[in-house]
């Protein structure tokens, strides 16, 4: 079972207090407390939190506001625990990027599953994320090396198995990504272009 820091932000104490208890018999750690969403997001981006639990209806910033913040900055996945159950809440909470939501009142054996799912759903998202990043700069350094080769197959008369052949040696020889090696062949290019 998975266990971590969690920030809590409810405006009602009792309920607060209920949550922590609730949190800590399971065996997370509460980091952080918040009676309202301002504060709740100021605390997630110092405390840095495995997981914050939000109430919907919070003064200064309210729940799905706060969820929002904290899902654009990737700070946290966001659980959601409210007395409101209407579709169109539990519409404005998976826009805002809530990974669980709880319908008060509700029991201990229900917070651990939504925790889990909670986390495990931002560790996805998160290596997705990643890969999309990835596949985007593959696109690019694709594009920048074609460039490259085609600067270097006119300027010397090769073939593109030579030009590549010719980037990837001086790739290993100056200890440099294959995009360096193209980036300074583009500009090398642009500038006797412009002379």
């Amino acid at each position: 079972m998975q266990f971590g820091r969690v920030l809590i932000a409810d405006d009602d104490v009792v309920t607060r207090l209920d949550l922590k208890s609730m949190l800590e018999e399971i065996g997370h750690e509460v980091i952080g407390e918040a009676d309202n969403g301002e504060t709740a997001c100021y605390l997630a981006r110092s405390l840095r939190p495995d997981l914050v639990v939000l109430d919907i209806m919070m003064p200064k910033m309210n729940g799905l506001e706060a969820a929002a913040i904290i899902n654009k900055d990737r700070i946290a996945p966001v659980l959601l625990l409210t007395a409101y159950s209407e579709a169109q809440l539990i519409n404005k909470a998976t826009e805002a990027g809530v990974l669980a939501y709880l319908v008060k009142p509700f029991r201990k054996q229900e917070l651990q599953p939504a925790i889990v799912i909670a986390m495990a759903r931002y560790r996805e998202l998160l290596a997705l994320e990643g890969e999309l990043d990835s596949l985007q700069d593959q696109i690019v350094t694709r594009k920048v090396v074609g460039k490259a080769k085609a600067i270097l197959m006119e300027r010397n008369d090769v073939g593109e198995q030579e030009a590549f052949r010719r980037m990837q040696a001086q790739s290993l020889a100056l200890n440099k990504s294959l995009k360096e090696i193209a980036d300074a062949i583009i500009l090398a290019d642009e500038m006797n272009v412009s002379k």
